[in-house]
């Protein structure tokens, strides 16, 4: 390729140091990221005329504009730095693991002082305990109930006391334990009701159950039920044999594949054309405590051994409890690095081993059957979606007859309660499915009372305003549709296409699903396109206008809801914002409140007696009027909030 002069000039200036570099486009996107012993000569060989090039090269390489680069002192130091900056950019041409960011953990929070066990997505070096990633969100979630059925431990939020429970005094929202702690699924730290030892000793158990030392808990448990037997205390003897009986139905599921009592972890890959899958066996004192699979994106033209060290690298940068081995399917480019790498995160030796006979040549073959097994489920999860998603935009497209796919397809609704409230909602569906990123929402502000066909145009004519240049720093209003869609009928359909005409964008498609009988109008057609009722394109609008509905509803729901409860609560002196949403989150709803006693409403945090009584003496005073809004406020927190226009 040929060299600009500043491009061939920086090229010229780079050290012959380690270093992790940065390929950049004419715009500083970052294309690629790559670690080097030296960067003078790993950068250049990419512009190497007499090496060969793989098509991902030549892309990449017609691209490049900038080389940028961040010294290291040493090859390990390079590998952490390519691992963060993978992460933070998420380059176009690196091998990376497919929505790696996303993975759940388990944590114990051990900088408290009577730690939680619960599940995140945000790994963080806070002092707590981590365990994971889990690919599955449902293998973690059965983790997290079988934990809860054998430990004790507690899993609310409520403030610790700092004396043990009276048992002479009367039990109120703020003293009395939860549930869990009556049927012996907790031992009731909140209330005293064990030490700070007693408890540390169950979230050992835990983590030592979380590292697969399943056996060592069994024993402890089998004691313990033995001793309190012997001592009379049935009831106690009772619930350790039941939870050694659950620890050993978790052992009966495990496979012995080493006596050796070995901590690995097995990795080897499968791969067709561009599909990568990596399978990851986890074994802990010879047992197989599990398996996760793997999708890597990015491995066109890639060899096993640079998809397996990608891997390594971007996993065990945030993985828990590694192991004393990892048994790999090939060789990595370079196994002294990685090594010395892991050895650090581990704090102990890490050995990487690519066995050649023997059992652990076995367990290599295991995992790359279930790696081939998983990726052919998966290609044919991926083939039907893709077919149904095709087939829906093919046959879109022939009944409206378009001049091609409809590859963006933008959505409109509006929503009102008797004329008040009035907004509008805007969804999009990239490639046949939803982008949620692009949503919009719209308050009507020039329309008075129950007009969906004003309100309608003022949404369109808002959108389409942004996508001539007044988008500021949101450049997704600057994308235009292939399909418009609106829901309703002719009325619809007539101003949104009055709209789009007075906002200049008339050359786009743009149609009207109305729900009676799922008839698709067009401007200047009086009959109405019915698609066959098993059509996947009737299935893709229909989806269209369910989402366009639901996003309308929900925020109509949000902002009748603050609307209705500031007309309300906002006359009770001390009570904001916050405070209200602190006790719908508490009591459900409005009803609940009022059902509420002074004392149970005192019990949530940040409010006294005072403030719990003032509540309940205006509440007693209104009948009525806030309990949707509550509601509505309450289904906020679990719906999407893209951003409001």
């Amino acid at each position: 390729m040929e060299l600009t002069r500043a491009l061939a000039a920086r090229l010229k200036s780079l050290p012959d140091k380690p270093g992790v570099y940065l390929h950049k486009d004419a715009e500083g996107t970052v294309l690629y990221v790559g670690k080097a012993k030296s960067l003078r000569s790993r950068v250049r060989s990419y512009f190497n005329a007499e090496l060969s090039k793989t098509a991902k090269q030549r892309s990449m390489l017609a691209q490049i504009a900038d080389v940028d680069y961040v010294l290291v002192d040493n090859p390990v130091e390079a590998l952490a730095l390519e691992c963060n900056l993978i992460k933070r950019y998420r380059p176009k041409y690196n091998v990376m693991l497919r929505d790696d960011k996303n993975y759940p953990y388990i944590k114990i929070s051990l900088d408290e002082d009577f730690p939680r066990v619960y599940r995140t997505r945000n790994y963080r070096k806070d002092g707590a305990r981590y365990f994971g990633p889990f690919t599955s969100s449902k293998s973690l979630d059965d983790t997290l109930r079988l934990l809860k059925r054998i430990f004790p431990y507690r899993s609310c939020n409520r403030p610790m006391s700092d004396a043990p429970l009276d048992p002479t005094k009367p039990l109120n929202a703020r003293t009395r334990p939860c549930l869990d702690y009556y049927i012996h699924r907790c031992i009731g730290p909140c209330i005293r009701a064990c030490t700070k030892e007693e408890y540390s000793a169950v979230i050992d158990d835990v983590q030592l159950f979380l590292e697969g030392r399943h056996d060592d808990i069994r024993k402890g448990m089998e004691r313990r039920m033995t001793e309190a037997a012997d001592e009379l205390r049935f009831e106690e003897a009772a619930l350790m044999r039941d939870r050694v009986r659950a620890i050993n139905r978790v052992l009966e599921k495990q496979r012995v594949v080493s006596t050796g009592m070995e901590d690995q972890d097995v990795v080897a890959l499968a791969r067709e054309r561009g599909d990568a899958c990596v399978m990851l066996l986890t074994i802990r004192l010879g047992k197989v405590m599990g398996q996760q699979d793997y999708v890597m994106q990015g491995t066109q033209d890639e060899t096993e051994a640079e998809i397996l060290e990608k891997f390594i690298e971007q996993y065990y940068d945030s993985a828990t409890n590694l192991p004393s081995e990892v048994l790999l399917q090939h060789d990595v480019e370079d196994p002294d690095t990685v090594a010395e790498w892991l050895r650090q995160k581990r704090g102990k030796r890490v050995a990487l081993l690519v066995p050649k006979r023997g059992d652990k040549v076995r367990l290599i073959e295991l995992a790359e059957k279930n790696a081939r097994e998983t990726l052919q489920t998966l290609k044919l999860k991926w083939l039907t979606d893709d077919q149904k998603v095709q087939a829906g935009l093919t046959e879109l497209a022939d009944y409206l007859e378009l001049d091609r796919l409809p590859q963006r397809i933008e959505c409109y609704d509006v929503s009102n309660t008797q004329g008040k409230d009035s907004v509008g909602s805007m969804v999009v569906f990239v490639g046949g499915r939803p982008r949620n990123a692009d949503y919009r929402r719209f308050k009507i502000k020039t329309v008075a009372g129950a007009d969906d066909y004003s309100s309608l145009k003022e949404v369109l004519k808002r959108r389409f305003k942004r996508a001539g240049g007044d988008e500021g720093a949101d450049s997704s209003w600057g994308r235009l549709p292939d399909l418009i869609v609106i829901d309703g009928g002719k009325g619809q359909l007539s101003a949104a296409v009055e709209a789009l005409s007075e906002a200049g964008v008339d050359a786009i498609p743009v149609a009207g699903l109305a729900k009676e009988r799922e008839e698709l109008f067009l401007p200047g057609i009086p009959d109405p396109i019915i698609l066959p009722a098993t059509s996947q394109g009737l299935y893709l609008v229909q989806r269209l206008r369910d989402e366009a509905h639901r996003f309308a509803i929900t925020y109509h729901r949000t902002v009748r809801a603050k609307m209705s409860i500031s007309s309300q609560l906002d006359e009770v002196p001390g009570i904001g914002p916050r405070r209200k949403k602190d006790l719908l989150r508490q009591f459900g709803s409005v009803k609940g409140l009022r059902q509420a006693t002074v004392d149970e409403i005192a019990g949530v945090p940040g409010f006294s007696l005072n403030l719990a009584e003032l509540i309940k003496e205006y509440l007693a005073s209104e009948e009525g009027g806030i309990e949707m809004a509550a509601e509505a406020v309450a289904g906020e927190a679990a719906s999407p909030t893209p951003r409001r226009s």
